[in-house]
């Protein structure tokens, strides 16, 4: 009997390692530097349940368990674009679409912006989740050089030139999966190339509060000349729990009514519980504080990675120092090849995301994502200590 046939863009898609490693390291006793993840012990678990309390208690209990408006909850929208306002990023309640992380903004944004055969330029390397969600969409990925202060505006400029994208892909603080924050000069330098060609930016800032050392930097969509052409999205997985599945796009006025009818036909609306009890634990919990309690305890644990790395790697391999948020990128010498790697680590008790799944175009073997943040920093040097006996055999 003929089977029906699947999209075939999904044949293009690869499965994410990071997820695939998540489901084998979960059933063994593997220090998994692999995933993203918060560390859970840090989740304000008290708060959110006394959020939630709140939010099906009283009158508007029931309110907040029925359908509701496409756009968000008013509240909750307006809380939001307070916090981006005082981060340098002025913000109107208006400007704002919640979303179900900030994952679903990238798949609407797919759905408004990109034609089959449409081309993105994206950083090498990149985040994986996005170069999933412009493959399946059918678009063309284009890659633009970085070095350690983010994406080179000369090959911005090139590729503008020539390949013409509809759209350029950045997470300009601390990059996932390099680590790497975009310069400030350089975000007004790409700014410029972007409104001199007419092209969308989507900028990806979810390890934005997530800072350790160094200066905060204004938004891209801060920047008067990309203001019109700039979508910035954000999260409450990395600063909250990425439990709740939150998350926001900071839309142009021109784009804002396709992005909507988008998420209309996707899901019609993020839930509204979920919207109502974040609103009520913003509205009642100091978040800066929580953050700064974050950000010392993800700093020690970078210092920790750090330092494990200088001990143990190989002489010639080079990684970055992330000045935030969770990851750190790792290059070994000789050419060494990080995927047959990842077998003799798995059996050392230790994993890692192989380099080649966050390049769009031609992969560099020898690199490995390193993620700092689930575990102590006794964990942490116990488990690069792990992966140093895997290189050395």
């Amino acid at each position: 009997m003929p089977k029906p046939a699947l999209n075939r863009r999904l044949a293009g898609v690869r499965s994410s390692p990071v997820r695939d490693l998540l489901a084998l390291t979960s059933a063994h006793d593997v220090i998994s530097f692999a995933g993203g993840l918060p560390a859970p012990e840090l989740f304000d678990a008290e708060g959110l349940r006394a959020a939630y309390d709140r939010a099906l208690s009283g009158p508007a209990a029931r309110r907040n368990l029925q359908y509701a408006a496409t756009e968000g909850d008013p509240r909750l929208r307006e809380l939001v674009a307070a916090r981006l306002t005082r981060r340098g990023l002025p913000t109107a309640a208006d400007d704002l679409l919640i979303t179900t992380g900030s994952q679903q903004a990238l798949t609407l944004l797919t759905t408004a912006l990109l034609e089959p055969g449409a081309v993105v330029a994206v950083e090498e390397p990149s985040y994986l989740a996005a170069l999933q969600s412009f493959s399946l969409a059918g678009a063309d990925l284009v890659g633009v050089a970085s070095d350690d202060d983010g994406a080179v505006p000369e090959s911005v400029a090139e590729v503008f030139a020539t390949h013409r994208p509809a759209v350029l892909y950045l997470v300009p603080n601390f990059a996932n999966p390099t680590g790497r924050t975009l310069s400030a000069d350089r975000r007004a330098r790409i700014a410029e190339l972007a409104a001199a060609h007419g092209v969308w930016v989507v900028e990806d800032d979810p390890y934005g509060e997530l800072r350790y050392s160094g200066e905060h930097l204004p938004p891209l969509a801060a920047h008067p000349a990309a203001a019109d052409l700039t979508i910035h999205l954000g999260s409450f997985s990395k600063i909250g729990a990425p439990g709740l599945r939150l998350g926001w796009a900071r839309l142009p006025g021109a784009l804002r009514p396709a992005v909507v009818v988008a998420k209309q036909a996707a899901d019609l609306q993020t839930s509204t519980v979920d919207q109502a009890a974040a609103a009520e634990y913003l509205g009642a919990t100091d978040l800066d504080a929580h953050v700064a309690g974050v950000v010392a305890a993800y700093r020690e644990r970078r210092d920790a990675l750090l330092d494990a790395l200088g001990r143990e790697l190989p002489t010639g391999s080079t990684w970055s120092r992330p000045e935030g948020g969770m990851f750190t990128w790792v290059e070994l010498p000789d050419g060494r090849d990080t995927a047959k790697l990842l077998e003799a680590a798995l059996a050392e008790g230790v994993a890692f995301v192989p380099g080649e799944a966050f390049y769009a175009g031609p992969a560099n073997p020898s690199t490995l994502r390193v993620s700092f943040t689930t575990y102590t920093p006794d964990r942490i040097a116990e488990g690069v200590s792990r992966l140093g006996r895997a290189l050395r055999a």
